[in-house]
Formats: C-alpha cells, structure tokens, sequence
C-alpha cells in the first residue's frame, strides 16, 4: 500500500511510491494509488526517480488523472523538463531537492518549465553531508538557496523537509518557525498527528493579520503605522499576509 504524505499551506494527500515502497511492493502501491485517484481523490503523487525500473508507470498513473509529481533526487532541469514534456503539461511538477547537486542547481530546477513549486529533503541531503537531519544551522545555508530560487524563478514558496519526531509538538513547533522564518510556506508531514499544527504553524497568526489591515488601511502612499514606515514593499507583504489567511490558497484549503 502506498504511504500517504501531506504537505502545507495547501494541505493535500501525497502517496509516496519511492523511499516509503520497498521494491517488491512497487507495483501493488502504484495499483493502489491509480485506485485511490480514480476515486476522485485529489493528490500529489511522489513518484520513484527518474531511471529507476518503476518511474515510467508511476508517472503514467499521474498523468492519466493530471495530479502533481514530485520527483525525487531532483538535480537536473533537462530530466524534470522531460518529465514535464511527457504529461503534456498535465501535471505540476514538484521537485524535490535532496542532494548536494540539487542544492547547488536550486536555480536551474526552479526556472524549468513545468515546476510549480520545490520542496526541501532534509533527510538524505543530511545523510549525504554527514551531518544530523534537525541542525537548523547546518542546513540553514541549503534551505536559504532553495527559498531564494523559488523566489527568483517566481514560483510559489517552497515546502519545508519532514519533522521525524512524530509526536513531539516542541520540536515540530520549532522546525516551523525556524521554517518560516526562512521563508517556507508549507511543510511535508510524515504523519497525521502532525497535520492540524502544520497548517496552524504556517498560517498568518491574527497579529499579522491585524498588521497587514492596518497598513492597508493606511492607502497606497508612504506612510507610517504604529511607527514603521510603510512603502510599496510593505504594502506587498501586508496583502501577501491577508492572502495567505483568507485566499484560495490558504492554509484551510485542500489541495
């Protein structure tokens, strides 16, 4: 049976036919998940990588309901741009950048045409520098690069890495806001117990909404609200704030 990830701000169901299948499930999970889609659920699907003996037919199965891929060990914008080609365009693409090579081409993977949003593995890309997978500090550089390639590219925000201690709210809470604060807008969750404080965590909080009203509210001009100066970058973040809180994309919405 296919794992089942959600991610956030939009939540949405992801089953995962990759790290979570072992090799001789394959072919029952996709089965499975081409059942579940053809229900009329709504999904991400996490294919396996590009070059593996099952990523053909798992991609089939995605294209032919039009769902989201996200592609694993993304790194190489003519693979994700292949990919993109052989939907049809059907199919959003969700590259999810786990690697150093990945990390170093953010960029190049998030301009490929096809890619609507990035997402960070902190796991393997832990594994692979040799560091601890929750070191806010030594990843920090790697999560920065993806943030700022998602904005250059001018693609939604990126989605965080998972959180593996399942029920433990502290250190989900804190991995949000360290998100967050880098610029994330949503998270991978690993579990269901995980789900409500995600979605919570990434929503603007009614401080930030009430900010974002009152420099609204204040006109087009600069100006200043409870001391700051407010200009046009500000008056940007503020509608972005309400955007996120009450818009179709919200942290309330499905996916």
């Amino acid at each position: 049976m296919a794992s089942t990830r959600r991610t956030s701000s939009r939540l949405c169901s992801s089953p995962d036919l990759e790290d979570a299948v072992a090799a001789e499930e394959k072919d029952r999970a996709r089965d499975d998940a081409a059942v579940w889609l053809a229900l009329g659920n709504r999904a991400i699907v996490r294919i396996n990588a590009p070059g593996t003996p099952w990523s053909e037919a798992d991609l089939r199965v995605a294209a032919d309901h039009g769902c989201p891929v996200m592609v694993p060990k993304a790194e190489d914008s003519a693979v994700l741009a292949d990919l993109a080609a052989r939907t049809d365009g059907r199919c959003d693409l969700v590259p999810l950048v786990e690697t150093a090579l990945g990390v170093e081409r953010a960029r190049e993977v998030c301009t490929t045409p096809g890619v609507a949003r990035a997402a960070f593995g902190n796991i393997d890309l832990a594994v692979q520098l040799g560091i601890a997978q929750d070191d806010h500090t030594a990843l920090a550089h790697a999560r920065s690069r993806l943030v700022v390639a998602s904005a250059a590219a001018g693609i939604s925000p990126p989605i965080d890495g998972v959180t593996t201690a399942v029920r433990d709210m502290d250190t989900l809470s804190a991995d949000i806001a360290h998100a967050r604060r880098l610029g994330f807008t949503g998270k991978l969750c690993v579990h269901p117990y995980q789900l409500l404080p995600v979605t919570e965590g990434f929503a603007p909080s009614a401080e930030e909404v009430q900010w974002a009203r009152a420099v609204l509210g204040a006109g087009d001009s600069v100006t200043t609200v409870d001391g700051q100066m407010v200009d046009k970058p500000v008056l940007e973040r503020a509608r972005r704030v309400l955007a996120l809180a009450h818009g179709p994309h919200g942290p309330h919405t499905a996916a």
